[in-house]
């Protein structure tokens, strides 16, 4: 625990991708098995422990210290964990040397939520601060030192000098500590094997388009739906449902595992239908439709009957044992438009290619498209074939411009990490009726993003010297602050007490040259609400 301890404080203060990798490689090199599994698994999300939360952590320690001390602890730094690694008092009389990595997996694995705080309690016992911070960062899931799960495969790779391609293809086949993969990789093991599992198969990605013309005799255009990607994978009877990340979501789409029968995988746009069949778009319902049926542990008939999922392909991958993947997107193209008649027209359809003479007529009827499941156009390389992440030159996306609105700034709310010290969450309203007539603001939106370091940094000000009201760790401000907020659409909510849902809203400029009373009412923001 103490060297991967030393590998998180290390992480947490190198900035440099490259240098993150260099680090990440050594640990895995000079580790030993299991523990660098382990290690390996909390670092790209693949460890769950339900009974340890953020509260646990909260009441050990206010049993602890004193619980004034740490609420003023927590604000300033900004992060439990850390909070809690620093405040934990060292325990008279402990000689038990500090737990390995498997060993808090093992113990943590064990407990359930009467015994965790105590299993919890005594291995921070056992460890000095840094040691408690990596251990708390395990149990929570809650690393946020700056390594993705791809970065993480990649160091992997660096470190003994294989293909991250074949680690992604091999990885989700294996369960932490992962030891055949390190048998293939550090021993000269054979690879392990992934064609008896319905496996998934890391995505093909796109690059945004930016101030680039495409001829359209090398790329086919194709619209971007406004759902979620995910990998349909049938192998040895058996299909599993994959999300972009990787993560199996088919408990979550009961009705789409039965449907796919051929041996394949398949990529595509999970979508739910909507109220109006028919037309250019296919019946499909836009993402707030979608989110009804998202993160359930469990969904109703009633649910799926309201919400039928269903989804709208894309790629296929691999067809009856070939893969397909080397070939060119034509080719592709070809052998999923043969496959669709052997599909469930009710669960899967196809993304229909846009025709257009030219760059400039796609770029008028991309202007035109403003329905709610269209979220912008795809151009693919015909050539390209189906490689992991993103490559330059195969595939672009191209969003609809967003939509634009002006708010008053209500209420904002201290960051998290480097943020901690900032008010940088921000929510904002819309008058629900004329100000100057008394109308009363209404939240329609929150967003943390959109603006920089130095505009962060004014933002904090303004809040502190126009804060008019507190509520815990968040604080209400007058009304004077305009934003001009962009959104990719609004949507009915019976949820919000304004009735709207903004879908991506982000800061995209700070109007403080413009009078609140000047900002928009609801009634705009409604009128941009399609069915």
């Amino acid at each position: 625990m103490e060297r991967f301890a030393a590998l998180i404080d290390a992480l947490v203060y190198t900035p440099s991708r490259n240098a993150k990798l260099a680090l990440l490689a050594a640990y895995l090199q000079s580790t030993p098995d299991p523990d660098r599994g382990w290690a390996l698994a909390a670092l790209t999300d693949g460890l769950d422990f339900p009974a340890i939360k953020a509260s646990t952590i909260r009441k050990l320690l206010m049993d602890r210290v004193d619980p004034v001390l740490f609420q003023l602890s927590r604000d300033y730094v900004g992060d439990t964990a850390e909070t809690a690694s620093l405040l934990w008092p060292d325990p008279p009389g402990v000689t038990a040397p500090p737990p390995t990595v498997s060993n808090v997996v093992a113990d943590l694995s064990g407990g359930n939520r009467a015994t965790a705080p105590r299993v919890l309690a005594d291995l921070l016992d056992r460890l000095d601060s840094s040691g408690r911070y990596a251990l708390l960062k395990l149990a929570t899931g809650a690393m946020r030192i700056g390594i993705s799960s791809r970065l993480a495969k990649t160091a992997f790779a660096q470190a003994f000098g294989v293909s991250v391609d074949d680690v992604e293809e091999y990885w989700h086949g294996l369960t932490p500590p992962y030891l055949p993969l390190f048998d293939w990789a550090a021993r000269g093991a054979a690879p392990p094997r992934t064609d008896d599992l319905p496996l998934f198969r890391p995505f093909m990605l796109a690059h945004p388009l930016e101030d680039l013309q495409v001829d359209l005799a090398d790329y086919a255009a194709e619209w971007k739906w406004d759902g979620i990607r995910v990998q349909l994978v049938h192998v040895s009877g058996e299909t599993r449902i994959y999300s972009r990340s990787g993560d199996d979501i088919t408990a979550t789409f009961p009705e789409l595992a039965p449907a796919l029968t051929v041996p394949a995988a398949l990529d595509g746009e999970l979508l739910v239908r909507g109220t109006h069949q028919g037309g250019e778009q296919g019946g499909a319902a836009s993402f707030n439709a979608l989110q009804q049926r998202l993160g359930r542990k469990t969904v109703s008939k009633a649910m799926m009957a309201d919400f039928p999922a269903f989804v709208r392909l894309y790629d296929v991958l691999v067809l009856e044992g070939e893969d397909h993947r080397p070939r060119a997107w034509t080719d592709r193209r070809q052998v999923l438009e043969a496959l669709l008649p052997r599909l469930d027209p009710e669960r899967f359809d196809i993304s229909a290619v846009i025709e257009a003479r030219d760059f400039a007529e796609l770029t008028a009827i991309r202007d035109r498209a403003r329905d709610d499941a269209i979220e912008g156009v795809m151009l693919k390389r015909r050539d390209s074939p189906y490689v992991t992440g993103r490559k330059t030159g195969f595939w672009y996306k191209w969003k609809r411009d967003p939509l634009l609105i002006d708010c008053v700034l209500m209420y904002a709310q201290r960051g998290s990490g480097k943020r901690s010290s900032f008010y940088s969450d921000f929510t904002f309203g819309c008058w629900a009726g004329d100000p100057d007539s008394g109308a009363d603001l209404l939240p329609v939106g929150k967003a943390y993003f959109g603006f920089t370091d130095e505009e962060l940094k004014w933002l904090d000000r303004h809040i502190r010297q126009h804060t008019v009201n507190r509520f815990g760790p968040v604080r209400e401000t007058d009304r004077s602050l305009v934003f001009e907020v962009a959104f990719d659409s609004v949507h009915a909510s019976k949820r919000h007490k304004s009735g709207v849902a903004m879908r991506f809203p982000r800061i995209n400029r700070i109007r403080a040259d413009k009078p609140a009373h000047e900002a928009d009412r609801l009634e705009s923001l409604r009128a941009l609400i399609r069915d």
